[in-house]
């Protein structure tokens, strides 16, 4: 069974940790998880991660304060995904992997917000749904897209810099075709990036009084789990990124 250790604490928004944790516990790989913050029993540390197959960062309200938080461990988790782990970031987790934090990402790529980019289905920060062409199995080299899949979507990021021929993309946002979810090489490991919430369930669209069009689905995220875990390697357009 892989263990994953998930990021719980004031940084993360109501439930997100607990919606990660569950989506990763659920998936086909079954994770143990552990819940790791300051108020937790314990907090991510080199010996955590030793015993990890995965670090999960979910989503939360404000990127500034997760990563005065977050920023004393940024070298315990560059050091665990240089090393062959993986790192997971949902929504501000995504956020935290751009160069302005913990500098996870390819050289040329970054992280930025989705509804400040041109023809974005959502301009404003309201809870809402919005729709991502998905290419499921990217990890295998022959991937099925889905087009026009609705998902849970809350100011979530977009990742800039791909190429249109790159390995790395997951999916695309239908409306513009900017980067949704990304799975990008880092030393031995990985990092899976995704900007709206495909660990959302039905409490999240009871709480906003929203609905998906699609009804709520789980093939989204777990596809994104196996992504991560599997890894894309790099194409002759983005070098692999490393910590020195």
């Amino acid at each position: 069974m892989k263990t994953a250790i998930v990021y719980r604490g004031s940084s993360a928004c109501d439930n997100c940790s607990e919606s990660v944790g569950r989506l990763l516990m659920n998936s086909p790989y079954h994770f143990n998880v552990t819940y790791a913050g300051p108020d937790e029993e314990v907090d991510l540390s080199p010996s955590l991660l030793s015993k990890a197959d995965l670090y999960a960062y979910p989503g939360g309200p404000d990127l500034d304060e997760a990563w005065d938080e977050l920023k004393t461990h940024a070298k315990t988790i560059r050091e665990f995904v240089n090393g062959g782990g993986r790192y997971m970031g949902f929504c501000l987790g995504a956020y935290l992997a751009g160069k302005s934090a913990l500098d996870l990402m390819p050289s040329g790529i970054d992280v930025g917000s989705e509804i400040l980019q041109d023809k974005a289905q959502v301009d404003d920060d309201r809870d809402t749904t919005i729709q991502v062409d998905w290419k499921f199995n990217a990890s295998t080299g022959s991937p099925t897209l889905e087009k026009s899949r609705w998902a849970y979507f809350q100011e979530g990021a977009t990742m800039l810099g791909f190429n249109d021929s790159d390995r790395g993309i997951v999916a695309r946002y239908s409306a513009n075709q900017n980067v949704a979810a990304s799975v990008t090489p880092y030393g031995k490991g990985f990092v899976g990036l995704v900007g709206p919430h495909p660990e959302a369930y039905e409490l999240w669209y009871k709480d906003a009084e929203i609905k998906n069009p699609e009804g709520i689905r789980t093939d989204i995220g777990y596809d994104f789990v196996k992504s991560t875990i599997d890894g894309i390697p790099a194409s002759s357009n983005i070098p692999g990124n490393s910590c020195s």
